[in-house]
This record gives C-alpha cells, sequence and structure tokens, in this order.
C-alpha cells in the first residue's frame, strides 16, 4: 500500500508542473506555494521513510530547504551578474559586430553560425561555461539584427545540451554516469559514446536550428525607453585641452572622427560655422553642437568623449572629460505644462544644483534651429536627456515641473574596463573549462572580481538577481527531495521495469531511455543519472548482454532535458534572457524529447548489435 506522504508528494508534483504549464499564476506564486505544501507536509507529520528510516532521521526542514544553498543555483546567479558585467562595459559588441557580419545581409545566418559553434565547442568543453560564453554575443546581435530574443535562446542551450552529449567531458552527466560504472569495473573511455551521440545530435540539431526558431513566440525583450527609441537629442560639447576629438579633421565636409555623433553648428571664438565643414580642425575651446541617440551620447560618455556641463561659470574648464563612474545613469525626462522650468534656458534652469544632474541632451517634436544648447528655451513637451548618479536621478519622481519617464534610467557602460570584464570572464571559463576549481568557486568569485573592479555597481549586480530562477530552482529541489526521500524515483523505475517484464532487449532499451527521459525533467539530469546507472547495469546483467547500450541509454536520457526550465543549468541560464515562461520549455523541448527517445531506440539495436 502506498504511503501518504508518497501519494502527498505525486500530488504536489503533479500540480505544480500543470499550474506552472498553465501560466495562470506568476512562477514566484507557484513556486512558493509548491514550497510552503511541502513542508507543511513533512512539518506537520514527520516522516522516515524508505531513505531516511535507517538511522531513524525524518525528512526535515532543513534537507527541504537545501536547494537555495545548491551549488547549481549559486553558479547560475553568479554567472547572471558575470554576463551583467560584460553587458555594462560592452565588452561584447565588437565579437557580436564581427560575428555579424559572417551573415552578411541575411537576418538569422550569424545566429544560426553562432549555435553551430556552440553546439561543437560544446563537446570539449562543459556546456554551461559554453552557453555563459555565448549569451552576450547573442543578446547583441539579436538586438542589432532585430530578432526576438526567445528565438534565439532556447535553441542555444538545446545545441549546447546536444553537443555535451557526444564525448566524456561535455557534459558534467557523462562524467557522473562514469563514475558510477567505474566502481562496478567498467571503464568508459573519451569517445566511446561519440558515434551514437553525434547521430542523436544531428538529428536533434535539425530541429533545434531550422523548426524551433520559427516554433518560438515572438517576445521582445524588455528594453527601456531611452534603448528603444532612436530620436535625435541636440547638445552641446566644449572642448578642453586633453578632449579626444582635439586634432580631429574634416574629411568631405564631415567630422566622420565623432563616432555615432553628427556635427550640425561649430561655435569657434563665438563666430557660428555652419557645415559643409571644409579644411577645419577642431581646435582646443571650440564648442560642438551635436545630434544623436541616447544610444550614441551614451557611448560617447563611456569613453570620455561627452561634456558634463559644470556648475562653476568662471572655470575655464566646463566639461569633464573622464569617463563616468558605474553609478552614473541616463534617464529622460519631459517638461510639463505650466512647468517652471518652461521659457529658461538650460544654464538658467537651475536643475544641476538642485537635483545634481547634467542636461545632456534636448530632444523635441517640432524642428529646433541650429543653435547652441545654452541659447535653447524650454518648452512644454522637451524631452531632456539627463545624466547623473542613480540617487540623483531617483529624486526627480514625482517631480510636476519634471516627469521622469519610468523604467528610463539606464547606466553608461564602463567601455574603458571592457578589458578587465573580458579578463576576469576568460579566466572563469578556463577555470572551469580545466576543473582548476569548481566552477561555482569560479563564478562568485568572477561575481565578486566584476564589482570589486567597477565593471558594474551593486545596483546593476541586483538587477541581474533573478528571483523567478532561484524560488523556481529552491522549490523545485525540494520536492526533487522529497520524492527521492519518500521512495517515490525509485517506484516509477521499479514500476516501469515490471510493465516490460518478458520483453525482448531492444523494447526495454527504449522503454528504459523514455523512463529516464520523462524522470529527468522533473528530478534533474544527475539525480536520474546516479538513480538509474545501477539499475541499468542490473538488466544489462539479466538480459545477459553488453551493459554498453544501457549505459548509452543512461547518459543520452539522462541529458534529453529539454522540456522544463529546471531540467537542466543552462535552461535556467537562458531563462532570463529569452524572457521565457515555463510552457515555452514544454512546448519546445517535448518534440525534441521525443525525437531523441525514437531515433535512440530505432538506430541504438542495429549500432550496439543487440
Amino acid at each position: 500500500m502506498l504511503d501518504l506522504h508518497l501519494i502527498a508528494t505525486f500530488a504536489i508534483i503533479a500540480a505544480t508542473i500543470i499550474a506552472y504549464a498553465s501560466e495562470r499564476w506568476p512562477m514566484e506564486t507557484v513556486s512558493l506555494v509548491s514550497l510552503a505544501a511541502i513542508l507543511l507536509l513533512f512539518g506537520v507529520v514527520p516522516y522516515t521513510g524508505p531513505t531516511g528510516g535507517a538511522n531513524g532521521e525524518a525528512l526535515s526542514a532543513e534537507r527541504l530547504l537545501a536547494g537555495f544553498a545548491n551549488p547549481a543555483l549559486a553558479t547560475v546567479i553568479a554567472l547572471l551578474i558575470v554576463g551583467q558585467g560584460l553587458f555594462a562595459t560592452d565588452a561584447m559588441e565588437a565579437p557580436a559586430r564581427m560575428l555579424g557580419k559572417m551573415g552578411g545581409a541575411s537576418t538569422f545566418r550569424p545566429i544560426l553560425f553562432i549555435l553551430i559553434g556552440a553546439g561543437i565547442i560544446s563537446a570539449f568543453l562543459n556546456n554551461t561555461p559554453v552557453v555563459v560564453i555565448f549569451i552576450p554575443v547573442l543578446v547583441v546581435i539579436a538586438a542589432q539584427r532585430s530578432i526576438s530574443p526567445s528565438r534565439v535562446f532556447i535553441p542555444l542551450s538545446f545545441i549546447s545540451i546536444l553537443g555535451g552529449m557526444t564525448t566524456l567531458i561535455g557534459s558534467s552527466t557523462n562524467l557522473l554516469v562514469a563514475g558510477v560504472v567505474r566502481d562496478y569495473g567498467i571503464e568508459i573511455g573519451f569517445f566511446d559514446i561519440t558515434g551514437m551521440g553525434v547521430i542523436l545530435a544531428l538529428v536533434g540539431s535539425v530541429y533545434v536550428l531550422f523548426v524551433l526558431p520559427r516554433m518560438m513566440p515572438e517576445r521582445e525583450a524588455e528594453l527601456s525607453a531611452g534603448a528603444k527609441s532612436g530620436a535625435q537629442f541636440i547638445g552641446e560639447i566644449t572642448l578642453t585641452r586633453e578632449h579626444p576629438f582635439v586634432g580631429i579633421q574634416a574629411k568631405a565636409g564631415m567630422f566622420t572622427g565623432l563616432g555615432d555623433l553628427t556635427l550640425r553648428l561649430l561655435q569657434r571664438r563665438d563666430a557660428p560655422i555652419l557645415p559643409p565643414f571644409e579644411d577645419l580642425t577642431l581646435q582646443t575651446g571650440d564648442t560642438l553642437v551635436i545630434t544623436g541617440t541616447r544610444r550614441a551620447f551614451s557611448k560617447a560618455l563611456s569613453h570620455g568623449r561627452a561634456g558634463i556641463e559644470s556648475d562653476d561659470a568662471d572655470n575655464e574648464d566646463t566639461t569633464q572629460e573622464l569617463p563616468p563612474g558605474p553609478d552614473y545613469h541616463l534617464a529622460e525626462a519631459v517638461i510639463s505644462p505650466g512647468s517652471r522650468y518652461a521659457g529658461r534656458t538650460i544654464q538658467l534652469s537651475g536643475l544641476r544644483p538642485q537635483f545634481g544632474i547634467s542636461v545632456l541632451g534636448v530632444q523635441r517634436k517640432s524642428r529646433m534651429a541650429r543653435a547652441a544648447l545654452s541659447d535653447i528655451r524650454l518648452e512644454p513637451g522637451d524631452t531632456l536627456l539627463i545624466g547623473g548618479p542613480m540617487q540623483a536621478i531617483t529624486q526627480l519622481r514625482g517631480n510636476h515641473d519634471l516627469l521622469m519617464l519610468e523604467h528610463s534610467a539606464e547606466a553608461v557602460p564602463q567601455s574603458r574596463k571592457a578589458r578587465i570584464a573580458v579578463a576576469i570572464f576568460a579566466a572563469l571559463v578556463l577555470a572551469s573549462a580545466f576543473s582548476l576549481v569548481p566552477i561555482v568557486v569560479a563564478a562568485i568569485t568572477g561575481a565578486v572580481l566584476m564589482l570589486l573592479t567597477g565593471c558594474l555597481s551593486f545596483l546593476q549586480a541586483a538587477r541581474a538577481f533573478d528571483r523567478q530562477i532561484f524560488l523556481l530552482v529552491g522549490s523545485s529541489v525540494a520536492l526533487a527531495t522529497a520524492l527521492e526521500f519518500t521512495g517515490g524515483a525509485q517506484l516509477i523505475a521499479d514500476t516501469a521495469l515490471a510493465l516490460m517484464g518478458g520483453a525482448g532487449p531492444a523494447v526495454i532499451l527504449s522503454g528504459l531511455f523514455l523512463v529516464m527521459a520523462a524522470l529527468t525533467n522533473v528530478l534533474s539530469n544527475n539525480a536520474t543519472a546516479v538513480l538509474f546507472t545501477p539499475i541499468a547495469l542490473s538488466i544489462a546483467n539479466g538480459l545477459g548482454i553488453s551493459p554498453a547500450p544501457f549505459i548509452a541509454a543512461v547518459i543520452f536520457a539522462a541529458n534529453s532535458s529539454f522540456a522544463t526550465p529546471i531540467g537542466y543549468q543552462t535552461n535556467l541560464l537562458v531563462m532570463g534572457p529569452g524572457h521565457y515562461r515555463f510552457s515555452d520549455f514544454l512546448r519546445a523541448g517535448t518534440p525534441l524529447v521525443i525525437i531523441i527517445w525514437l531515433t535512440f531506440s530505432l538506430l541504438a539495436p542495429w549500432y550496439y548489435g543487440i
């Protein structure tokens, strides 16, 4: 007779999966409710069932909550912070542009090249750092090509898992199974699983590369208003002695050395010079009236090329060439009707002494004449591009004269620290790939170094923390612990084998693969591998055949963690950047699990000669 705790655990797991898939409630709510339910079950009625009864120890709340201290969860959170450091320094912009050029005019071809490369590299490096490498690159390329992030990140995770199935070191699951069978006197070589693994990876890759992107919903990333807008702001820069623009010469009537900024008016000794600019060289003391997008101003600031106005009118050095720190943010604010700033120039507005912010540019719906920023009188409806510390920008909220656009605040990239961020990231990947330290140690150390070196601020690091992932993993580990402790996982395995009693080796192999592939998406790939490896070896011995096909079945089935975000660590990594829901993995991953199962079932008997 089934134990009450076992039945209740099955019921809670089933209800949780249904709730996740239905999307009627937020993922955080479902995670917390399922966690509370399992804690209540074993807290109110203590349990010392099959796996805990030997020492008389009940399944405690501490053990159920251990998932929140799970090394995999700590790794994912730390890697998200490291990735944020790469974004905050624009470190991936140059590699993304180079890869983007490989695809020519094609929209999706660069993505295709990256995915294929990720799959190949995953065969020789652990697939988790491979996904970490390519996430920031894909973010930039998807934005450049106007591709929805939801179409690229699940394919990245899936193809890295497929690539990791082809060699012994491609996945931690492969190494774990090899360690278990070594205790039984069986050695698995580096390429022993490669033949069948390559077949499965090629078949699965056809689906991942050419079918899956078309199945995914067009779900746009949540960008700030400023990031979405291509509107032009007008601003001005006064060149000091050390300014990077000093010495730039005009070519074909334009100053191409200004990057993405366009010079509309040059004021030299109070004499205005209009384009085209012929035979001119920028000099100290020149005032440049420039236009550009918010992104252009942000990029100029990050390289110390955009001046920040000073309060000291008597100071000749009215601009700051040093790039601002990681806490310096850009935001947009609108002059409201009836504002006391309407009719004033920016210099006389008093915004800097009052709020500690700088006005870097003005955007007006109607056409503005070519004039210095100091001569432009503000009008209701003007949008100001402002910059300053986040604390100063936050003070503007609730101001009725200057309406700050919600979610428009965005940190200026720390471009001068891009090499530092890349060095930290490279050290993390190399240390993980060559097992110099555990990946959790490398990831947390990398996150701390990103903060200590100023590549990103604590506020940016906090934004990288994904509470959905945190609660999802913690509650899922609690459910998996309860399932193992009550003997539920073993019951599933025993029942499946009993149903296949008397069948031939090929049928048993196929059925065992299907059971493991289903369970690995509810438990974890490593838990499934450890649980089923002894069972698979026992079946092979009972049938009197080579254990090789059954060991391969455990490895490939345990890696088939495509149908849920909790199935594999790389799925969790892409969940945030792709803005995915639980149902996205069900819809995208379930067909791939079936494809891998059918391919193995049809070809494994021929390949292994059974």
